[in-house]
């Protein structure tokens, strides 16, 4: 079906599932890249190992957070116009957003090598432990254009009517990880390091998928001679910003996280904080593939200045979530035993806690999704600035306050306890825009 006659059809909750299972499903394999990771290096390798793979997170997020406001800044922007009938723009700010993001590769990749040994040298690791993290980071950064051409194309196959072509590509490359982590982790014995070749690999496949899609001309979006339009790209910017600072602000509280357990249970803390990350980013990810999904018709709709579709398509949407919200609660609260020990033997320290630490920060998957959706949302109309305050906010300033706060009152509990406090704040602060904005966009 074309692209723009699924945006022409009512807004039910059919036809939004449409555009946001694929994204769903997506989002959930993309989040076993890191995952399968963990899983097989913390079982094939040991807990040490899997420390590392939390510990070099932070450096990650960094390199790709230029790359994510494009790409959902980008997206945004492409989308309005196209909502306003200006293909021929939203074709050449497309190509050249993406041609930005090559560069931005190239420079981030270089960056990451110059500075990895001061970074890891001034962390005060086991020698063993910063040498697992080197490992995996000198192979990851190798794939670094390939991922985040990886972070635009998923959102402008999904902005371009097809969602099922991003979703068979997350899964083919989610198959692949597993597969090529089993090869030269268990059979090749490369060590960590050859779990960050496969995760490379394994965010290539949409990459290279994207660019024979985005090639041919029959498509909605497609590669054209680029326009260079500094106001398109400080845009872009602009509007992605919140992403982009949630990719550096998640960055800096995982090393908080990080700091804080090193300082109160040591290596074993950081271990059982990766498994706890592992869990959230998981049910995370539902929210995150289901506001992706529909970020492009909130965006599509705002450019054809359609309020009906709006208030529909929001007011559904805050339904799905409240009740996704609900099952993926109680079900991380009765699973978390039998998620902990698919990463740590029960006999390991990091085992009680991990269990103990993931039933009490389960509480924020009560809140997350209402937060991730309205950073989203805003993102999708257009205003950046809100939705980088709801993100900023969220990520740093409330994780700051509980990370400094709760620690020193309740110990290793303050810790685990942090996370839900943070979002609980956030969501209070997410309402009060919701409800600023609401007469203005008319939702």
């Amino acid at each position: 079906m074309d692209a723009q006659n699924v945006y022409s059809k009512p807004v039910t909750f059919r036809n939004i599932l449409r555009f946001a299972v694929p994204t769903i499903a997506m989002s959930v394999f993309m989040s076993f890249y890191t995952m399968v990771d963990g899983l097989f290096v913390s079982n094939l390798i040991g807990t040490a190992a899997l420390s590392a793979i939390n510990l070099t997170a932070p450096v990650i997020q960094a390199v790709t957070a230029v790359s994510t406001m494009l790409a959902t800044g980008g997206s945004a922007a492409v989308m309005k116009k196209m909502g306003e009938q200006k293909q021929g723009e939203a074709r050449e700010d497309f190509t050249f957003l993406i041609l930005v993001n090559v560069a931005v590769g190239l420079v981030m990749t270089m960056l990451g090598y110059a500075l990895m040994e001061t970074i890891f040298g001034s962390m005060g690791l086991s020698p063993e432990v910063a040498g697992f993290c080197r490992s995996y980071l000198g192979r990851y950064l190798v794939f670094t254009v390939p991922i985040l051409l990886m972070n635009n194309f998923t959102l402008y196959m999904i902005a371009s009517g097809k969602a099922a072509l991003s979703l068979i590509c997350s899964v083919t490359g989610g198959v692949l990880n597993i597969v090529l982590d089993y090869v030269f982790i268990g059979l090749l014995g490369m060590g960590i390091g050859g779990a960050g070749i496969a995760t490379g690999l394994g965010y290539s496949v949409t990459a290279v998928a994207g660019l024979f899609v985005f090639g041919h001309k029959k498509n909605l979006l497609h590669f054209t001679k680029p326009a260079l339009r500094l106001r398109v790209l400080a845009s872009a910017a602009a509007n992605g910003c919140s992403e982009m600072a949630t990719a550096l602000v998640t960055g800096i509280i995982t090393m908080m996280f990080n700091w804080t357990m090193l300082r109160y249970v040591g290596e074993d803390g950081v271990a059982a904080v990766t498994i706890i990350m592992y869990v959230l980013m998981f049910a995370s990810s539902l929210y995150t593939g289901y506001s992706y999904g529909v970020a492009p018709m909130l965006s599509y709709y705002y450019g054809e200045k359609n309020g009906g579709k709006l208030r529909k398509l929001v007011s559904v949407s805050l339904a799905v979530i409240a009740v996704i919200s609900l099952v993926t609660a109680a079900a991380s609260f009765a699973a978390t035993e039998p998620l902990v020990s698919i990463f740590a033997r029960p006999d390991d320290p990091v085992y009680g806690l991990a269990v103990a630490g993931n039933r009490i920060c389960t509480l924020a998957l009560l809140f997350i999704g209402f937060n991730i959706f309205a950073s989203g949302m805003f993102t999708a109309l257009s205003n950046g600035i809100v939705s980088a305050v709801l993100a900023f906010s969220r990520s740093f300033v409330f994780m700051l306050v509980t990370m400094l706060v709760l620690p020193v009152l309740f110990g290793v509990n303050g810790i685990w306890l942090a996370t839900p406090a943070a979002e609980l704040m956030a969501l209070f602060l997410s309402a009060f825009m919701f409800l600023k904005y609401r007469e203005r966009y008319q939702y």
